[in-house]
């Protein structure tokens, strides 16, 4: 085995992650440095096709349309608090909302091509969303980014495993550590500031596709909660972890429905042909003021649908063919547009969708889909609001709730983005790669207020670099205790961990087979578990850097599962509908529990806390 060379790079601000939101991070902080402050950007794949959006986009789903006079912030501001049944950080989201549409348009200057309609704006899909030829939106993006940064300060094919802290002062961020996935090097990246825009949490709950399929998630499966295994650690402030986004996505492929039922006005029918939302109505009143917001929020439709299911009358269809013979009006030439633009919806961006429907002999104009509901996704980009708590912008933040510098986590120099920042969900691709762009801008401002460089502990790093190497170390040592590799009694393989805490997610924190049900005592016993498992991480073995890679991602992800957990042990109610349910908690307690759960880890004590935070409504 060979010993890992270290290699250390300075900088002033350092971006984690080169997904939309750290793409936007790095263009805003160089456009701001000048020529004093080094931008750095690390990215664990290549920024091409890295992050959520690397395999491509049919829309964009946040824009405002304000130069035409289609919405306003504030109105973004109340959708997003309505599907979120009351809990969001309005401050944040409008900061969003206000400055999303100036990043669309840079988007098309850089040669996204959207679609456009005879009056010459942007075809909606829906109230916020724009319809894109996305195949390549990641690539565009990733281009200029790389262009603005400067290939001395791009960083490809580096996985950062851990943030590291000032060594006179452990709330102040000093810089991160990680290793080359290709190449036996670690790397530390010491830093004035640090913006953590790395991905959220897929493949955290047993997914329903399972064997040879069990990579064909809604969420990309690249993204494995990084962004929450970084900063919890190191005692960031965490906010609603309790917070999940299960989607409604046609069966096995889990592509998207959204331009079916928004562009195409298909309709999602029971097993007897009859439209179960309408006939479900009635259930949305038990969650008034939400159940009577238009749109219905997200987990109240996912509600209705499950209800549906459990009462024996799925599957459930979404009707293409009907869809299309009512757009295309008899006309053979329109018919003949819609069904490419069907297709098209799909080869760019989930095209596990196209090829599942030629492998079932399923022409979406001849015949309907099933559509179900998948695993739970930890996110706060998309429609989950899991994440740290930052501060918000100084004009609109209620009180308390800025702290110097917008979206500085309550780490002293740490920023957050995209997937990172919590209770502020809805932003999708353009509005993280907002988001990326605020804390970019104000990881400089950082940077140049502090002009004494944090301290960076030696002993702390060579601890870290242990840590990181461990696995490849625990394999090499051990590997001859058995004659089977994957069987050996000294260790445990990512992928045996990976398995082992899928399992646990699932049956004990309201997992798919659990009909996303769980209760009090099921918490308590997955956490007496999840304690058992995070021992025995200490035991990860990695036969090779892709392995070691691995075994970093599973050590993320076992921080986002107990974050989860923990918090909606806190969380006595049922707020949230379709994505899970209290058994022992049936109701939503607008009273009590119209707050934000947060929480801390101490990593010097090596202890959680769990507490709430008063939720104003700000617009």
């Amino acid at each position: 085995m060979a010993e890992p060379t270290t290699r250390i790079v300075e900088c002033d601000v350092l971006i984690v992650g080169g997904g939309m939101s750290g793409c936007g991070a790095a263009i805003e902080a160089r456009y701001w440095a000048g020529d004093d402050l080094r931008i750095v950007m690390v990215d664990k794949a290549a920024t091409d096709r890295s992050g959520a959006v690397g395999e491509g986009l049919s829309a964009i789903n946040m824009y405002m349309g304000g130069r035409w006079g289609w919405n306003q912030p504030e109105d973004y501001v109340e959708y997003v608090r309505n599907d979120m049944m009351g809990v969001s950080r309005e401050d944040l989201v409008y900061d969003i909302a206000r400055h999303v549409d100036s990043s669309v348009h840079m988007f098309e200057e850089w040669g996204l091509p959207f679609w456009y309609d005879d009056n010459e704006q942007y075809v909606r899909e829906g109230r916020w969303q724009v319809m894109i030829h996305g195949e390549a939106y990641k690539p565009i993006v990733s281009e200029a980014t790389k262009k603005a940064l400067g290939p001395d300060n791009h960083y490809e094919r580096v996985f950062i495993s851990h943030l590291f802290t000032d060594a006179d002062d452990p709330n102040r961020i000093a810089g991160a550590i990680g290793f080359g996935v290709r190449e036996d090097v670690i790397y530390v990246f010491k830093a004035n500031a640090v913006v953590c825009g790395a991905g959220g949490a897929t493949a955290l709950f047993r997914p329903r596709s399972v064997g040879e399929g069990m990579g064909r998630t809604w969420y990309s499966i690249f993204d494995t909660g990084s962004v929450y295994g970084l900063i919890i650690p190191i005692g960031g402030e965490m906010t609603q972890m309790e917070h999940r986004f299960v989607p409604s996505r046609f069966k096995d492929s889990y592509g998207p429905v959204g331009a079916w039922s928004q562009l195409f006005r298909a309709d999602l029918t029971n097993a007897a042909g009859e439209n179960y939302f309408i006939n479900r109505l009635p259930e949305l009143k038990k969650y008034d003021p939400y159940g009577s917001a238009f749109p219905t929020p997200t987990p109240l439709r996912n509600h209705l649908l499950w209800t549906e299911i459990q009462a024996g009358n799925g599957p459930i269809q979404l009707k293409t063919p009907e869809a299309i013979e009512a757009l295309a009006a008899g006309d053979p030439v329109r018919r003949r547009e819609i069904i490419g633009e069907a297709w098209e919806d799909f080869l760019d961006m989930t095209i596990s969708q196209a090829i599942l429907w030629a492998a079932h002999n399923i022409a979406p104009e001849e015949r309907p889909s099933e559509v179900v509901l998948a695993e739970p996704y930890i996110m706060g980009s998309h429609s989950g609001e899991a994440g740290a708590w930052v501060s918000g912008p100084e004009d609109v933040a209620p009180d308390g709730y800025h702290w110097g510098y917008s979206k500085m986590t309550t780490v002293s120099g740490l920023f957050a983005a995209g997937d990172g920042v919590g209770a502020c969900p809805h932003k999708f691709s353009s509005g993280s790669f907002t988001e990326g762009r605020l804390a970019g801008k104000s990881a400089v401002a950082y940077a140049l207020d502090h002009q004494t460089l944090p301290k960076a502990d030696d002993r702390q790093i060579d601890r870290l670099k242990q840590q990181i190497w461990a696995p490849m170390v625990t394999f090499e040592t051990n590997q001859y205790a058995s004659t089977n590799p994957d069987v050996n009694p000294n260790y445990l393989s990512p992928r045996q961990g990976l398995f082992r805490l899928q399992k646990l997610m699932d049956e004990y924190v309201a997992g798919v087979s659990a009909g996303f049900t769980t209760n009090e005592s099921t918490l308590l016993r997955g956490l007496e578990l999840m304690g058992m498992f995070r021992e025995d991480l200490q035991k990860l073995a990695a036969r090779s850097r892709h392995e070691l890679l691995r075994c970093h991602e599973l050590i993320h992800r076992a921080w986002v599962g107990e974050a989860h957990l923990r918090h909606m042990l806190h969380r006595k109610e049922t707020r949230w509908p379709g994505f899970y349910y209290r058994s022992d908690y049936p109701e939503m307690d607008e009273a009590n529990w119209r707050v934000f759960v947060n929480s801390r880890y101490d990593p010097q004590q090596e202890t959680w806390d769990v507490f709430t935070r008063p939720c104003p409504q700000v617009f």
